[in-house]
C-alpha cells in the first residue's frame, strides 16, 4: 500500500519563511487566532487524520467503488465512518464565518489541509469538497432565510453540497441547458431536468444533500443570459430545520469511470423538485461563479496533492529498488546492484515530480494569501489588487497544476517500471484519479480561454501588468545579487517576454479572433512555468538568506536551491517551445477542413 507523510517541513518553509504567514494572519480580522502554535497543531492533526484515517481507505475504496440500490448510493466501506470523524473533529467549519457556526480561521489554512486530503484519498475528499463552495455561494447570494436554513448545516458538515451544471447535451456551453424552473403559488419553483457528472450527488455520508442547480425560468432570455440558480435539497427541511419530506430529486445512475471510483459521480434527475431561487432571476451564472472559482482552486490543489503522493512513493521505491550499476561505477558495491536513484533518468523523473510539488505548493499558498485578503482584507486598494491577482492566477492554478500533476503521476509509474502498472502498488490509481482533474470544473482549454481572453486581453493586459510589475520589482531588487544571478537574469527576461507575447497575440486577434483560441493553452502553460519560476527564485533567495544566517537545517536549504536550479535549467526551457507554437498562429490549426481530417480511412 502506498504511504504518505505530510510535507510539514516544506509547508513551514513556504508559510513561515517565504510568505510570512504569521504576519499575514496577524493583519486579518480574526486571523490573530491563527497563531504559530495553533497553526502547527492544526497541521499536525490534519496530517495524522489524512495518513491514519483516509489513506487506508484509498485503495479499498477504489476497488469497491459505490453501489446504487433503489435510488440510494452507498459509499465504499469505511467512508461514512471517516466522514463522521471529519465532522466530529470540526474540520468542515475551520474557515467558515462564526455567525454560521464556523471557527473563523483563514481560508488559506483550510486550503493547506485540503492538499493532505487530496494526497491520501481524493475520492473521499470530494464528498465534503464542494460543500464549502455551496456555503460560499449561499453566503454571498442567498436570502437570510436560505442562509438560516442551509448555511449552518453545511458549515457543520452534517449536510453536504453539490454543484449541478452539466447536462447530457451540453458541458461547457451552459446556455444550452434545458432544465426548467416553473414558479409555484407559494414563491418556490418546480425544477425539472437531468444533470450529469454530479460529484457526490447521492451518498450515505450525510443526512441531507443540498444541490445548487442551474435552470431556466419560463420567460428566460436565450443563452447564458437566461440562467438562474436554485437551491434544491434532497430532503425538504421541516419546521425545526431538520430533514423532512423527500424532494423530487434522485440519482438515476452512477457513471462507470476511469478513476475516483470511491466517489459517486451521478446522473441526477429532477422531477418537479421543489427549489428556491438564489440571487436575482437570470443571474444564476454570476452567482454560481462564486462556487465555481472555489472549486477551480480546489481542483488545482487536487493536482498538487496527487503530485506529492506520487513523488513520495516513487522516491521511496527508487531508494530501495536495485537495478544495474551506475554508469560511473558501482555506488553500492556491497549490494548486487545499485539503487535506481543513482541513474540520471530516474533522477530526472523524481526531480520533475519534486519541482512540481514544491512549486505547486508555493503557488497554492501564494494564491491562498490573496483569497484571505479578498475575503477579509481591511484596505480597499489591497483587496482590489488581491482580487485582480486572484482572478489572473485561478485558471493557472486549476489548469497548470493539473496538467503537470498528470505528468508527475505518470512519471511515478515510470519510476516503478512494470510494478507501477500493477494495482497493488497504488501508482496507477494516482494516474487514473488525476486524469479527471484536467476535465472537470472547466477543461484546460476553457481555463486557457478564461486566462487569455477574459482575464488578460479583455482587461487590455492590465491584470497581467499587476503581476509582472511585482516580478519586475523583485528582479530589480536582486539584480546585483551574484548568488541569485542564475535565477534573476532568466526570470527578468521571461517576465519582459510575457508582456511582449501577450501584445503580439492581441495584435493578431484584432484581425482573426481564432488566434486567441489557437494560442490559449500554450499561453497558459507558458504563464504557469514563468509563475513557478518567480516563486522558485524567491525560494532560492530565502534559502540563501537562511544559510547565511546559519540557523541550522542547512541540508533542507541546500536542497531547495538545487531544486530551484533543476527547475530553471531542465523545466523552464519548455517555455521556448510554447513561444514557438504561439507564434505559429492559428493557420496551421485551421487550414484542414473537417472533411480532410478523415482522409486516409479508405481501404
Amino acid at each position: 500500500m502506498p504511504d504518505y507523510q505530510a510535507p510539514l517541513r516544506d509547508l513551514r518553509f513556504v508559510m513561515d519563511e517565504l510568505l510570512d504567514y504569521p504576519a499575514h494572519y496577524a493583519r486579518l480580522p480574526g486571523g490573530e487566532e491563527a497563531t504559530p502554535d495553533v497553526v502547527a497543531a492544526i497541521l499536525e492533526e490534519g496530517a495524522r487524520f489524512a495518513r491514519e484515517v483516509l489513506l487506508p481507505l484509498n485503495q479499498s475504496g477504489d476497488r469497491e467503488g459505490c453501489l446504487l440500490e433503489g435510488g440510494e448510493v452507498k459509499a465504499p466501506k469505511g467512508f461514512r465512518e471517516a466522514y463522521q470523524q471529519y465532522v466530529e473533529g470540526g474540520w468542515p467549519s475551520l474557515a467558515a464565518d462564526p455567525a454560521h457556526g464556523g471557527q473563523g480561521l483563514p481560508h488559506s489554512l483550510a486550503m493547506v489541509l485540503n492538499e493532505m486530503v487530496c494526497s491520501t484519498n481524493l475520492a473521499w475528499g470530494m464528498y465534503p469538497g464542494l460543500s464549502h463552495g455551496a456555503a460560499d455561494a449561499l453566503r454571498h447570494h442567498g436570502t437570510e432565510e436560505q442562509q438560516a436554513t442551509y448555511l449552518t448545516k453545511l458549515v457543520e458538515g452534517v449536510w453536504t453540497g453539490t454543484m449541478c451544471l452539466t447536462e447530457p447535451h451540453c458541458g461547457t456551453d451552459l446556455g444550452l441547458i434545458k432544465t426548467r424552473a416553473v414558479p409555484t403559488a407559494d414563491g418556490a419553483y418546480e425544477i425539472t431536468g437531468t444533470k450529469i457528472f454530479i460529484s457526490a450527488g447521492e451518498h450515505d455520508l450525510a443526512e441531507n444533500i443540498v444541490h445548487l442547480v442551474l435552470a431556466k425560468l419560463p420567460d428566460a432570455p436565450e443563452g447564458s443570459k437566461g440562467i438562474s440558480l436554485f437551491v434544491v435539497p434532497k430532503f425538504l427541511p421541516d419546521a425545526e430545520g431538520n430533514p423532512g419530506e423527500r424532494n423530487g430529486v434522485a440519482c438515476g445512475s452512477l457513471e462507470h469511470k476511469m478513476g475516483i471510483h470511491g466517489n459517486a459521480t451521478c446522473v441526477m434527475n429532477f422531477d418537479a423538485a421543489r427549489g428556491f431561487l438564489v440571487g436575482p432571476p437570470n443571474k444564476g451564472l454570476a452567482c454560481m461563479f462564486t462556487m465555481m472559482n472555489a472549486a477551480r482552486l480546489g481542483v488545482g490543489i487536487q493536482g498538487l496533492g496527487l503530485t506529492e503522493a506520487s513523488f513520495q512513493n516513487a522516491l521511496a521505491y527508487a531508494r530501495d529498488r536495485l537495478q544495474m550499476r551506475a554508469l560511473s561505477g558501482p555506488q553500492a558495491p556491497e549490494k548486487p546492484a545499485d539503487p535506481i536513484i543513482v541513474h540520471p533518468d530516474v533522477r530526472r523523473m523524481l526531480l520533475t515530480q519534486k519541482a512540481f510539488a514544491e512549486g505547486g505548493r508555493m503557488l497554492v499558498l501564494y494564491t491562498a494569501q490573496l483569497l484571505d485578503v479578498v475575503e477579509h482584507g481591511q484596505d480597499a486598494a489591497e483587496r482590489e489588487r488581491a482580487e485582480t491577482l486572484l482572478g489572473l492566477l485561478t485558471p493557472i492554478v486549476k489548469a497548470f497544476l493539473t496538467e503537470v500533476g498528470f505528468e508527475a503521476t505518470n512519471e511515478g509509474v515510470q519510476v516503478f517500471g512494470g510494478h507501477g502498472f500493477i494495482q497493488e502498488w497504488g501508482m496507477e490509481q494516482l494516474v487514473r484519479d488525476s486524469r479527471i482533474t484536467r476535465l472537470y470544473e472547466g477543461t484546460t482549454g476553457i481555463q486557457a480561454l478564461d486566462l487569455l481572453g477574459r482575464k488578460v486581453l479583455m482587461s487590455q493586459g492590465e491584470s497581467l501588468k499587476v503581476f509582472t510589475k511585482e516580478i519586475h520589482k523583485f528582479c530589480k531588487a536582486e539584480e546585483g545579487n551574484a548568488e541569485l544571478a542564475e535565477f534573476i537574469a532568466p526570470l527578468a527576461k521571461l517576465n519582459a517576454e510575457w508582456g511582449e507575447l501577450t501584445m503580439g497575440i492581441g495584435m493578431k486577434a484584432m484581425n482573426d479572433r481564432e488566434e486567441v483560441g489557437a494560442a490559449s493553452v500554450d499561453y497558459l502553460m507558458y504563464s504557469g512555468y514563468v509563475t513557478l519560476a518567480y516563486l522558485f527564485a524567491r525560494a532560492a533567495r530565502q534559502a540563501r538568506e537562511a544559510l547565511a544566517a546559519g540557523g541550522g537545517d542547512a541540508a533542507f536549504y541546500e536542497a531547495k536551491i538545487k531544486t530551484a536550479r533543476f527547475y530553471f535549467q531542465r523545466l523552464l526551457p519548455r517555455t521556448l517551445a510554447h513561444v514557438r507554437m504561439i507564434q505559429a498562429g492559428a493557420e496551421p490549426l485551421m487550414a484542414l477542413s473537417a472533411e480532410e481530417f478523415g482522409l486516409g480511412f479508405e481501404i
